[in-house]
């Protein structure tokens, strides 16, 4: 549930733009720039939230950051400008970044490794459903009431989020380690210091992107371009990519568990997505429908494998794996952002097709650097086939693993 409300946050604001853009007189790059700062703030503050989970532990953070997040979204309905707006969606973003790699660990935390797969799956899947109805559900919300409605709705739900967590979310962690400055870099320096995980999001910091502006940037596309295309109809092509990602998921998750390469996963769907991107401005609106559905699965495939893919390096075992999944994710996010706001004034500046264009070749260009992550698993895919595996599956520093049976 709070991940899914967590995600509704993070894709209201993009079902609205154009209202945003017309109430507030912002022009289209500035626009890029409310977007932007939201990702910058969950990219910045992301290695901060590995840190602390390292020290207060996945639970109490996450929750927390639920707080946090939904303070920020509701403070986001009264902004009086696109620069106000700006500064609050960047707090939001931060909030966005305690919540992420923290829950993330949490649900990890709960099943043996072999397992996770499907579950990381699932996970992502819930950031899905959220993000669809925040697509969706944001611009009906936004047509009747207005912008502000369609954000204050996203702020309130994530404080009750918040709220409800400590009661429906188990107890697993050991009590959290009291540590000092220099015992927490000694904890987390061999993370941090992760060739291979430096790698992987280096090698999907354009993929990010590019899912990204599909999904925020194609209502204010559709409303240059397309004029005649309802609100509805513009929300709904991203809103249909969103919903093929849920079952998507699960199944990359059960692909990424069985024996064989993971990276090989990455290529094939990673290629296959930047192609999709690059015929979005040349494909008529039936085409579309294919193209976003097709989208919606590579997506899920996708990043279901590529936060699964840390649990099994060496470096992210145990109570590091937090702190991974964070690094990860804001070198996506914070490359990410600077990309979408490129894209905004590549749009503004030249035009709308060689900014889709801009974006399907960045998606592929650094997926090269896949080559220098360990991602080959063994045949049987039982524990003893990956080093590190048997001991991934037993407590750890804070996280407790119980025996059960994991996006």
């Amino acid at each position: 549930m709070a991940r899914a409300v967590y995600a509704f946050n993070w894709y209201n604001i993009g079902a609205v733009l154009p209202l945003v853009g017309s109430a507030l007189s912002a022009t289209t790059p500035e626009l890029g720039i409310v977007l932007g700062a939201f990702l910058a703030g969950a990219g910045i503050f992301q290695v901060p939230a590995g840190l602390a989970a390292l020290r207060w532990g996945n639970r109490a953070v996450s929750i927390g950051a639920l707080g946090l997040m939904g303070a920020f979204g509701v403070a986001s309905a009264f902004a009086p400008n696109w620069v106000v707006l700006a500064g609050l969606r960047f707090g939001a973003g931060a909030g966005a970044a305690f919540f992420f790699a923290p829950a993330l660990g949490l649900v990890a935390s709960y099943y043996p490794t072999g397992t996770r797969g499907p579950i990381i799956g699932l996970y992502n899947s819930g950031f899905s459903l959220g993000s669809g109805v925040g697509l969706f559900a944001g611009a009906l919300v936004g047509a009747e009431f207005g912008w502000a409605a369609a954000l204050a709705i996203g702020g309130v739900g994530l404080l009750v989020a918040g709220a409800v967590s400590p009661f429906i979310l188990p107890r697993t962690e050991a009590a959290p380690t009291a540590r000092g400055t220099r015992a927490l870099w000694a904890a987390s320096r061999p993370v941090l210091r992760s060739r291979p995980l430096w790698a992987l999001a280096v090698s999907f910091i354009g993929l990010w992107s590019a899912f990204y502006v599909a999904a925020q940037y194609f209502v204010q596309y559709a409303h240059a371009i397309h004029p005649g295309w309802s609100v509805a109809v513009a929300a709904g092509l991203p809103t249909l990519m969103i919903a093929f990602e849920i079952p998507a998921g699960p199944l990359g998750g059960w692909l990424a568990e069985r024996p064989g390469d993971m990276r090989w996963i990455l290529v094939v769907f990673g290629a296959l997505s930047g192609v999709a991107i690059l015929l979005i401005p040349f494909t008529p609106l039936v085409g579309l429908v294919v193209l976003f559905a097709l989208l919606g699965v590579f997506d899920g495939i996708i990043w279901a494998v590529l936060y699964l893919l840390p649990t099994y390096l060496p470096e992210s075992q145990g109570e590091g794996l937090s702190l991974a999944l964070a690094l990860l994710n804001a070198i996506n996010i914070f490359g990410g952002s600077g990309l979408a706001v490129a894209f905004a004034y590549v749009a503004t500046y030249s035009s709308y097709t060689t900014a889709w264009l801009f974006a399907g070749v960045l998606a592929v260009l650094p997926m090269p650097l896949l080559l220098l992550v360990r991602g080959h698993r063994g045949v049987s895919g039982g524990p003893a086939s990956h080093p590190g595996r048997a001991a991934a599956s037993s407590p750890s520093g804070g996280d407790a693993r119980p025996a059960r049976s994991g996006p």
